[in-house]
């Protein structure tokens, strides 16, 4: 509790949770229903937010739209962070040859960012959230794979790792019992940071029409639609922004706070 950033982060992204969980469940109204009679409503008993330009409740596409962020960021991440630690540790363990190939290979990835990587996904095989999902987890094998190797050469060089090397244990049991464990907390903290850098993505992606497709609800859709309703109803661009902002407020917060938590010299410091 002495930790302000991880308590506040916490609380935001438990409620960013438990409202896409909640969407499964209930929702005020059904969020892809449209009731044109009922456009730019204000905010009511009957819709707590208020309508958008089709009568849809926005209240309902918050909430299911929620959905789309946890999938994609949880896939996303799991996907860079599932191949980019592997190819990591590979490039730690191998050195030469093998380390320069997969540095030269996310030097490459880095060149093709998730916009792009879906751009030219969409061309292929159309838009859509899978489309989204493939992309920003490509784009996340190299930052994994550049820290992971960046850390576990760091413990490679450590004295107790010699010590093991000295008693004939093998590269890989050295990786999986030595390495892994000693690089394991700088790298949930990363996942927590690449989780919000997916939620922006795909909102991004959404908006340029690449992700998340109709009647599915998405925050970056959301905005899309009301951009051409500045003037009239700004207030549905505030309400998925606002989403957008505190959910990665929230991750950004408790990936500062596990830092704090989980690297002990900081703890000391403290």
């Amino acid at each position: 509790m002495r930790h302000a950033s991880f308590v506040i982060g916490s609380v935001l992204v438990a409620l960013l949770l438990f409202t896409a969980a909640l969407s499964f469940v209930w929702t005020p109204h059904v969020a892809s229903d449209i009731d044109v009679a009922s456009k730019l409503q204000g905010p009511s008993w009957s819709h707590w937010l208020g309508t958008d330009s089709l009568g849809r409740d926005i209240v309902s596409q918050l909430i299911v739209g929620s959905q789309n962020s946890i999938a994609v960021g949880l896939i996303a991440v799991g996907i860079g962070m599932g191949l980019g630690v592997a190819l990591g540790l590979l490039a730690s363990a191998r050195r030469g040859w093998v380390e320069e190939l997969v540095m030269r290979l996310s030097d490459f990835t880095f060149a093709f960012p998730a916009l792009l990587s879906a751009i030219m996904l969409t061309a292929i095989y159309g838009p859509g959230l899978v489309t989204s999902i493939v992309a920003i987890g490509i784009f996340n094998i190299p930052v994994f794979a550049r820290i992971t190797r960046a850390a576990a050469n760091g413990v490679w060089a450590r004295d107790f790792v010699l010590a093991s090397r000295a008693c004939g244990k093998g590269a890989w049991h050295i990786t999986f019992s030595h390495v892994l464990p000693n690089i394991a907390s700088g790298l949930i903290v990363q996942a927590t940071i690449q989780f919000a850098t997916a939620i922006l993505a795909e909102a991004a992606l959404s908006y340029l029409g690449l992700g998340t497709q109709p009647p599915q609800p998405s925050w970056g859709r959301m905005l899309n639609e009301a951009q051409s309703m500045m003037f009239q109803a700004p207030q549905l661009a505030v309400w998925p922004g606002l989403a957008i902002a505190l959910s990665v407020l929230g991750l950004n917060l408790m990936g500062d706070g596990l830092r704090d938590l989980l690297d002990p010299r900081l703890a000391r410091a403290r």
